[in-house]
């Protein structure tokens, strides 16, 4: 009984923050939710403006992402938050199953892609597992996530034809940054991964956009992940 009791005093208990624009969603989520052990939401904001506010103080472990927000929408408000607080894990909560926006939610760093009629109990272990570090997309989607991962039978490296004939002509180091940056990760922390200089990491950055004839980074991560330059 005593351990019983000292295994759940110990247990973490997982922040959630939510930010989707309809209320009674945000509603229903966090009454749910906060029925859930060990789960907590500590606060909801129907916009990513105010939703970046309370991410970059609260510091929550799981933030419930909707994409279709007004004004900052779900793709850029994730790569915000991944620079303001790296260690968040979000997870993508829309009605939206188009290919492009599931790959692009990916390459800006979300770790889980949830469509907004899954069961609640089954969302409460989709956050716990990602708070652990696990990445999980719903079953109706994943499919189309996996239509891009470069095949082993057309593809032997990375990057490079089964002819041999190279895709897009990075450098090694180039090909390190741009896996990093498919992950969500910000230019000062590609710089720490790599222990090279801010600056640095941002010449590779733009050097790589270049090449790829993309506009910025989330075009970049779509890209490489279209075309297998990089394994995930």
């Amino acid at each position: 009984m005593c351990q019983q009791a000292a295994v759940n005093m110990t247990a973490k208990e997982i922040k959630v923050v939510i930010v989707e624009d309809y209320k009674l969603t945000r509603v229903g989520l966090r009454y749910a939710l906060n029925e859930i052990e060990n789960i907590n939401v500590i606060a909801e904001a129907q916009n990513a403006e105010v939703g970046l506010e309370i991410i970059k103080k609260e510091k929550p472990d799981v933030v419930l992402m909707d994409l279709g927000l007004p004004g900052i929408n779900g793709l850029e408000a994730t790569q915000k938050v991944k620079m303001i607080s790296p260690d968040t894990k979000i997870i993508i909560l829309t009605s939206h199953d188009r290919e492009e926006e599931v790959i692009a939610s990916l390459g800006c760093g979300a770790s889980g892609y949830c469509l907004k009629d899954i069961d609640p109990v089954t969302l409460s272990n989709v956050i716990k597992n990602v708070a652990k570090g696990a990445c999980w997309l719903d079953s109706n989607i994943a499919h189309l996530a996996l239509k891009f991962f470069p095949k082993p039978e057309n593809t032997e490296i990375a990057g490079v034809s089964s002819s041999g004939e190279s895709k897009t002509k990075l450098t090694e180091r180039e090909n390190e940054v741009l896996k990093l940056l498919v992950q969500g990760k910000s230019n000062t922390q590609i710089a720490q991964e790599l222990i090279v200089s801010v600056h640095t990491a941002k010449a590779h950055v733009c050097s790589i956009l270049q090449k790829l004839c993309v506009d910025d980074r989330v075009q970049a991560a779509v890209k490489a992940i279209k075309e297998g330059l990089v394994s995930v």
